[in-house]
């Protein structure tokens, strides 16, 4: 429950405790506060290094953001220790995700991440994009050349007059096993 009363989910309170620090109130019947407690599971700035250079950026799978927050893979409310072990870096779009919308992670015994959809599959691994290269219009061109292929102002161009779409043609065309 937020300070005004507001309710909120468990997971969403769960997401916003992942890296954060808390403190607890414990209120009297007539709402003065009679006992203060601090505690925190924030990561250590070292950790949080270490964990940006050993994840470079978001862990899901096929992800690009270089920035994220620390999540505990076994939640601290679980028991989870704020360990480099027990941690991933998941940008906001992904923590979300994992603590809101269902999915899973879990770290495998080979230290792999596991990511699950809320169906319980597994997420793909996504292979890098290849690099781009200095100079990639020579790299096309030279590619182009060595196919035979042309290429002018023209090249794009339809040669379509306006008139009606033949679809029984079309569907020939692009689908031969269509055609009896």
């Amino acid at each position: 429950m937020l300070e005004n009363g507001e309710h909120i989910s468990a997971e969403t309170s769960r997401r916003l405790a992942c890296d954060a620090s808390r403190v607890v109130m414990q209120h009297a019947r007539d709402g003065r506060v009679v006992e203060v407690a601090a505690r925190t599971r924030t990561i250590p700035p070292a950790l949080r290094r270490a964990l940006q250079h050993r994840d470079h950026g978001c862990r899901f799978p096929g992800c690009l953001v270089r920035f994220g927050q620390g999540h505990h893979i076994r939640h601290w409310a679980q028991g989870g220790p704020t360990t480099l072990s027990n941690l991933s870096m998941l940008c906001r779009r992904h923590h979300r995700a994992v603590h809101e919308e269902g999915y899973q992670v879990d770290r495998e015994p080979d230290g792999e991440l596991r990511f699950r959809r809320p169906d319980g599959d597994l997420v793909p691994e996504v292979p890098r994009s290849p690099g781009v290269p200095a100079n990639p219009v020579a790299v096309l061109r030279a590619s182009n050349q060595a196919a035979g292929l042309v290429l002018h102002a023209g090249t794009s161009m339809p040669r379509w007059q306006g008139e009606r779409l033949n679809v029984g043609y079309a569907i020939d065309v692009l689908h031969p096993l269509a055609s009896g």
